[in-house]
């Protein structure tokens, strides 16, 4: 299978994890807007969360999730992002040595209580369902 070339030039431009850190440089910037910084705050709490929302047992859509998910963050982020303020975070975070990005357990928090939620929907769908009996 072979990706389609607009991908694969976007990957060769700068790998996710350049892209990543580029994302946490400009979530740490003074001139960040709001919109792109919620963005770049939920991408970064999913990305570097020790817990995944879809866990990678699940068969296929465990996976996908990292590959689907991640991507279509980082995009959104740039896409909020004005142009010249992107850049210089991508261009600083390629510049930099390469650097794990920390663990952040807020990530973690961030996904059991999403979890939490839909048990809870979960079972306030399946008492509303057995009280219609």
């Amino acid at each position: 299978m072979r990706l389609p070339p607009r991908l694969t030039r976007w990957l060769a431009a700068a790998p996710l994890r350049v892209r990543l850190l580029a994302v946490w440089k400009l979530l740490r910037h003074p001139d960040t807007p709001l919109a792109p910084k919620l963005a770049a705050l939920l991408v970064l709490a999913y990305a570097l969360s020790p817990i995944d929302l879809i866990p990678d047992f699940i068969p296929v859509i465990g996976q996908l999730d990292d590959l689907l998910l991640l991507p279509l963050g980082v995009w959104l982020v740039v896409a909020l992002t004005p142009r010249p303020l992107w850049r210089a975070c991508l261009a600083e975070a390629q510049a930099a040595p390469p650097q794990r990005l920390p663990r952040w357990m807020a990530g973690a928090v961030a996904v059991v209580l999403v979890w939490l939620l839909l048990a809870g929907l979960f079972g306030w769908w399946l008492w509303h369902l057995a009280g219609t009996r």
